[in-house]
């Protein structure tokens, strides 16, 4: 079992402040953002993640504001959304303290990316 994280959701932080009831369904999206946008997945550092996306402007404008509406719940988590090159990238990014989640989140992004 992971330490602070809720089991039955995967990664979500049990100190998330999204209501109960909604967790799954803010997964569910994750999930699916996951499966349709991420190309490849990173981790240049135990407390980053990086995620290389599919470029164009419908991932770009999900990846930000799904990173909008999880930091509104898990003030924790630092987004960096960078364009550039032809390139899309998310870096999310944990104090120490919260390195788990990040695994978790992590574990999670790269088994639904494809392969």
């Amino acid at each position: 079992m992971i330490q602070n994280v809720a089991p039955d959701l995967g990664w979500a932080p049990s100190a998330c402040t999204l209501p109960t009831a909604e967790q799954p369904l803010r997964v569910a999206e994750f999930d699916a953002f996951f499966a349709d946008a991420v190309r490849a997945v990173a981790r240049p550092e135990p407390t980053l993640l990086r995620l290389e996306l599919v470029f164009g402007p419908d991932h770009a404008a999900q990846a930000a504001e799904l990173a909008a509406r999880e930091n509104g719940c898990c003030s924790f988590f630092t987004f960096t959304l960078t364009i550039a090159d032809g390139s899309l990238v998310l870096e999310v990014a944990v104090p120490a303290e919260h390195v788990e989640v990040l695994d978790a989140l992590s574990e999670r992004a790269g088994a639904a990316a494809p392969a």
